[in-house]
């Protein structure tokens, strides 16, 4: 599965050293506090083989400075320790073997102390050389790439604990946030969208601004190399939802015995739904009146019935679509209309992210006559478009280049945000995949629909 969902970058924008340091120390110290109020035993457990232990992904981002910054750029860095390029290498062949991935819960050594105490010499390190350096292109685009990597780890340390802390029955709480009040949301509408030829991908040459995430209608300075090139898609008249699907929604398919009736389904999907038995969204629960309670970081708790259903695979996703006599956006749809009506600036009361705290997804709220709703939160949105290179990609030579082009196959295209995603990671060209029968992610969808005369 894509722990790390491509991590090679196109060149960032030089930013001076100073500003670059400021941003390192504000990345690092997240990926800490994300992990603050957890337990040394919170930061052991794997609970399944798609997830790392909290403690791992702290010493994996860590790794990826010194093996990939330091030790080839640094003059005179002293390694912390041997060890830690087998422990905490992920699947870089070129680097060399690794610790198996399903066993990395069997890691009780290091303890958390020593995993911070490595943290803590990268980090210095780190802003010795910098402060030391005049940084090369090469080097520069390295660190760049290293605090993305080290964002989507975050985001990945939430998706992991969450499943781990829903094992334990006692349904302990990560964070405790709710809203004021729980909005109710909109009336599903449509956005109509013509046919015809469209760019998509990442325009390195349209992204604009001083920083290096700064940028005219959401294109960022940085990109990974899965976003790009830039090319043209051709597309024939179609719709959009205003809005992803809600929990109440999705209930009534599930109501309407939507697990149960083959005809929805993919084959493979619904060997899955039979052999998992599944019967609702991922940490969805039955109660004795018919209710629905959901795990969330806060615990059990009732869902909200106007927020966007989540954890769902991309099997029960294409499902309900076919049962709403609907489909899902192809990714190319997906980026078209977010660029047509602005999506991809939404910030702030627009998108709900991590900086929102609320750590779940909610209600749209009132719709918008300019543009459809949380397109760029929430949940990341399931497409119906397999995860392939765009033309012309090419990977780059090189550990760093390996890791995305060997995983693009078997796997499908999600698009957006969601309630986990770090500030100044979520950008309209993001490709982020997955599996289709995974559903740990914060992943949901909306449904698009084909325009005929």
């Amino acid at each position: 599965m894509p722990t790390e969902p491509s991590i090679h970058a196109q060149k960032p924008r030089p930013s001076n050293n100073g500003n670059y340091m400021d941003r390192f120390a504000e990345i690092r110290g997240q990926s800490e506090a994300l992990a603050a109020g957890l337990s040394a035993e919170d930061q052991q457990v794997q609970s399944m083989p798609d997830v790392s232990p909290t403690k791992w992904h702290l010493a994996h981002v860590t790794w990826f400075f010194e093996t990939f910054v330091l030790k080839p750029h640094a003059p005179g860095y002293s390694e912390f320790d041997p060890d830690f390029n087998y422990l905490f290498n992920s699947y870089y062949e070129a680097v060399g073997p690794r610790h198996a991935r399903p066993d990395r819960g069997l890691l009780t050594r290091p303890a958390l102390d020593r995993v911070l105490a490595y943290r803590a010499h990268v980090d210095a390190a780190i802003s010795e050389f910098v402060a030391a350096e005049d940084l090369t292109d090469e080097i520069a685009a390295l660190l760049e790439l290293g605090l993305h990597h080290e964002q989507q780890h975050q985001e990945l340390i939430l998706m992991d604990i969450k499943h781990v802390l829903s094992c334990n029955p006692l349904a302990p709480a990560y964070r405790r946030k709710e809203p004021a009040g729980v909005r109710d949301t909109h009336t599903l509408d449509w956005f109509d969208v013509p046919g015809g030829t469209y760019r998509i991908g990442h325009h390195a040459a349209d992204a604009d601004g001083d920083g290096p995430d700064s940028a005219e209608d959401g294109e960022s300075a940085f990109a990974f190399d899965n976003e790009g090139p830039a090319h043209e898609a051709l597309v024939g008249d179609f719709s959009i939802a205003s809005r992803a699907v809600t929990n109440a929604e999705y209930r009534e398919f599930i109501e309407d015995a939507g697990y149960a009736r083959a005809e929805f389904w993919h084959a493979d999907g619904w060997a899955v739904v039979r052999e998992q038995n599944w019967t609702a969204p991922l940490y969805w629960q039955e109660n004795a009146d018919g209710s629905w309670d959901e795990f969330t970081f806060a615990g059990m708790c009732p869902i909200y019935p106007d927020a966007p259903v989540g954890h769902v695979s991309f099997y029960e996703a294409a499902a309900y679509a076919a049962w709403a006599g609907k489909r899902l956006p192809t990714e190319a749809e997906w980026e078209i209309a977010a660029r047509r009506f602005g999506c991809a600036n939404d910030s702030g009361s627009d998108a709900n992210r991590l900086e929102s705290g609320f750590l779940r997804p909610m209600p749209a709220g009132a719709a918008r006559a300019d543009r459809p709703s949380q397109m760029m939160g929430d949940v990341w949105e399931w497409t119906q478009s397999a995860y392939a290179p765009y033309p012309g990609f090419a990977a780059a030579a090189g550990a760093v280049g390996e890791y995305n082009g060997k995983f693009m196959v078997n796997q499908m295209v999600l698009r957006g945000a969601s309630c986990a995603t770090p500030p100044g990671h979520a950008r309209v060209s993001y490709r982020n995949f997955f599996y289709p029968h995974q559903r740990w992610a914060f992943s949901g969808f909306r449904l698009a629909d084909s325009v005929t005369a």
